[in-house]
């Protein structure tokens, strides 16, 4: 309990420095459509659907290797020198390459009405992925703090340019308030999408400049044979990365071919409301990847990952139920242009609930080194991403996208959990997990279809929910409150 304990803590930490921000910039959705028209709208999703992908590639699995190899081996600072080292060699081939050939990029990433998007989206994946390296350091030593409070600095900055450049600069402008020169001759030469990205450059270089410091505490060293090791070890994570990458991000694209730019911003500005659900599996990831391979060696190990998957489980199903039962509430952190798609949102919700279950259940072949499978399960995902999309876009639209995810991260929880039982065997509670996710899921129905407006239901159907939990679960919950009070 103590060690789950320890976990919680840090979870909670990586939780403030990964969710809070991340929420701040869910808020900004709301600046984002009210200043943005929904075609616009989708040319932020295409920017950052080709950075998501980008910055997969450009880490090439680096990220997870470190963690592998910095619990693994005794020499530290090669660890983190080597990678640093192999990260910005590639980062600068990516460099020149991409300003090369700018013009076919332009075509591919459909910039031509707007190529400074290229240099921006050149800028801000270099300084990222030179970030990785330090940041994985900070979380593999428990420097929650510090890289909390990084993280934090990056939203603050975001969030003031976007308040600026699209909200208040415009409102001025308008009233004919009397702004700087370079400001009121200058705002109106770039189109009003291309500040979500100037924001981004300028707090992802605060990041990294707040970095420098941590990485000149090592001695520059490169060791070539821990390298091959540590490639060897990820590359299947970049081709999972790059699967994962189109299941998040392929409905969207294809959306957009396939239907038009109108629906793509819609589509994609009402996904953003299961980032609740989304925050949750992120700060749970990044405490627990470091966590998982911690914990490895004790003996009861097994018992450990077992009962985080109940408990994540537990606390994802009444999560789930939670932001549908008040969706109506959480609908107005987005434009009303945009809420004709709300109907993907429980989708959406549930398909990230099983995508944190997969995470729980991948500890198996990190542990194993088997980390070939995690691309198996991932190009799984994206066959079925790619199928449904196909098929049934034309038939119902961008409902097809959100069942397509759903299906997509549901293959990956069962092709995982029965290859885990045969390498690496961890006696999960299936039966408690399926049984808070099937309540939640009906609760959940029950409420979007039947009493969207009625919010006493709402709160009695999650006060039934908890109880029922609380019920469940009272054994382990005397226990846990037990040992804090002895302590």
């Amino acid at each position: 309990m103590s060690t789950i304990k320890h976990f919680l803590k840090d979870t909670l930490i990586y939780g403030l420095a990964t969710v809070l921000p991340r929420v701040i910039n869910f808020l900004l959705v709301k600046i984002h459509t009210d200043a943005l028209p929904a075609s616009s709208y989708a040319d932020n999703t295409n920017f950052y659907i080709w950075a998501g992908l980008l910055a997969v590639i450009l880490t090439y699995g680096m990220e997870t290797s470190f963690f592998r190899f910095y619990n693994k081996e005794s020499k530290k600072d090669a660890i983190v020198s080597t990678s640093f080292i192999s990260i910005t060699i590639t980062t600068i081939v990516f460099v020149i390459l991409a300003y090369s050939f700018s013009d076919f990029f332009i075509n591919i990433f459909d910039f031509e009405e707007n190529p400074l998007r290229l240099k921006l989206l050149i800028a801000i994946l270099a300084i990222d992925t030179l970030s990785i390296v330090p940041f994985a350091y900070l979380r593999a030593t428990q420097k929650s703090i510090s890289y909390a409070t990084i993280k934090l600095v990056n939203v603050f900055v975001i969030v003031i340019i976007n308040l600026l450049c699209l909200k208040y600069i415009p409102i001025y402008l308008e009233q004919g308030v009397k702004l700087p020169e370079i400001i009121q001759n200058n705002y109106d030469l770039t189109p009003k999408v291309n500040y979500i990205f100037i924001a981004n450059l300028v707090g992802s270089t605060i990041s990294f400049l707040l970095l420098v410091p941590y990485l000149l505490k090592f001695k520059i060293s490169f060791d070539l044979v821990l390298l091959k090791k540590m490639l060897n070890y990820g590359w299947p994570i970049l081709i999972a990365g790059i699967a994962y990458v189109m299941n998040e991000n392929l409905d969207k694209y294809l959306i957009g071919k396939m239907m038009d730019k109108e629906a793509m911003g819609i589509y994609s500005a009402v996904y953003k409301l299961a980032i609740f659900m989304n925050l949750y599996i992120m700060a749970f990831k990044l405490g627990a990847e470091p966590f998982f391979f911690n914990q490895s060696s004790k003996e009861n190990a097994k018992e450990i990952y077992a009962q985080i998957l109940k408990y994540f489980t537990i606390i994802g199903s009444f999560a789930l139920l939670g932001i549908i039962v008040f969706i109506d509430i959480l609908k107005h952190f987005i434009n009303e242009n945009y809420w004709s798609a709300l109907a993907i949102v429980p989708i959406i919700l549930l398909a990230n609930l099983f995508l944190g279950i997969y995470h729980n259940l991948s500890v198996w072949y990190k542990l194993t080194d088997k980390t070939r499978f995690s691309m198996y399960f991932s190009l799984l995902a994206a066959v079925v991403t790619i199928v449904v999309n196909l098929v049934f876009i034309p038939i119902i639209g961008y409902m097809a996208s959100a069942w397509a995810t759903l299906l997509a991260y549901g293959s990956m929880v069962i092709a995982s959990y029965f290859y885990g039982k045969k390498y690496y065997p961890v006696t999960y509670d299936i039966k408690k997990i399926l049984n808070y996710i099937v309540i939640s899921v009906v609760l959940s129905a029950i409420s979007f279809l039947y009493f969207r407006d009625q919010i006493l239901v709402s709160i009695v159907m999650m006060l039934l929910f908890g109880g029922y939990i609380f019920w469940n679960e009272q054994a382990q919950l005397k226990l846990m409150f037990k040992k804090i009070n002895k302590k």
